[in-house]
């Protein structure tokens, strides 16, 4: 196959010269929206349906004791001690915790989805099936480890584990200092999973946001802000009682676990096209056996 040098004098075959030159697919907004939206809707159909109505209180109480119990092993069950002591700070300073946790993993990941799709759409394929994939890989662990958040493990009620071991342990701070919604209404409760709390997808959505645009950012003040955002988030699952810390290692491990397969994917995708255009590059043999339904890529 014909050879050309490159600017680093690395030989580059003709076909991937074609590869280099085809066009990238064009992104159409309406079908990332309706496309983003339908899975949203079809991921919170299947969270719930094997949710907190699917599930007994039993269980996810016993799936809470078994992380607590790891906790305490490797002597780090500090959430309740860090709930007390940042109580002392004020309702001021938990509303605004409270705000943070029930709204802002929503439009700071919705907000690097349209920025990488306006202003990077070569990097935004990888990353939105990064996304897609994570959240859909976090729907095992909810259903196959329901997981009574602190907040419930002493609460009354439907959802409540009732546990007198943890008394006076937690409070939920999105009943007792109320922002913008709660757990407690009966709507948020009939239409939301309580025990969807291992992973924690606001530690992993925070993970992917922050790694998705550092290397896009050029001021420091915004370099340090994303790198805040995780720790950030970690603090304020553990502080309102609505996940372990636990719970944030489940979220990096679906962040990574997406991020490959989409890595793979990429790479499935970039196999084709390549074979693709070697079929149709200039001085490469036509075999009658290709697959018809293939599309065949300009070359330019």
């Amino acid at each position: 196959m014909a050879q050309i040098e490159d600017i680093d004098d690395r030989p580059i075959a003709s076909a991937d010269v074609a590869l280099l030159q085809t066009p990238a697919p064009r992104l159409r907004w309406y079908r990332e929206v309706i496309t983003t939206v339908v899975f949203y809707l079809i991921y919170s159909a299947i969270r719930n349906e094997f949710g907190s109505n699917a599930v007994s209180p039993k269980e996810a109480l016993a799936n809470a004791d078994r992380v607590i119990r790891v906790e305490r092993f490797f002597g780090l069950y500090f959430e309740p001690g860090l709930q007390q002591y940042f109580l002392g700070w004020g309702s001021l300073f938990m509303r605004f915790w409270n705000l943070y946790y029930g709204s802002l993993h929503f439009v700071i990941t919705g907000g690097v989805m349209v920025w990488l799709y306006r202003r990077h759409p070569a990097r935004y394929p990888r990353w939105r099936t990064t996304l897609a994939s994570m959240t859909g890989l976090a729907l095992l662990g909810f259903s196959l480890f329901p997981l009574m958040p602190p907040r419930l493990l002493a609460a009354p009620g439907p959802y409540g584990g009732g546990d007198l071991r943890y008394a006076g342990q937690f409070i939920d701070t999105l009943a007792n200092f109320p922002t913008l919604w709660s757990f407690n209404s009966d709507t948020m409760q009939s239409v939301s999973n309580q025990y969807a709390a291992m992973p924690s997808l606001h530690v992993g959505w925070s993970l992917w946001c922050t790694l998705a645009m550092l290397p896009l950012l050029r001021r420091r003040w915004t370099k340090v802000l994303y790198l805040a955002y995780v720790p950030a988030t970690v603090f304020t699952i553990v502080v309102t009682a609505n996940h372990y810390w636990i719970d944030a290692v489940g979220g990096v491990v679906v962040f990574s676990a997406g991020y490959l397969i989409a890595g793979q994917l990429e790479a499935l995708k970039g196999g084709r096209l390549r074979a693709i255009v070697s079929r149709n590059a200039p001085g490469t043999p036509t075999s009658p056996s290709e697959d018809p339904f293939d599309d065949p890529v300009p070359v330019g």
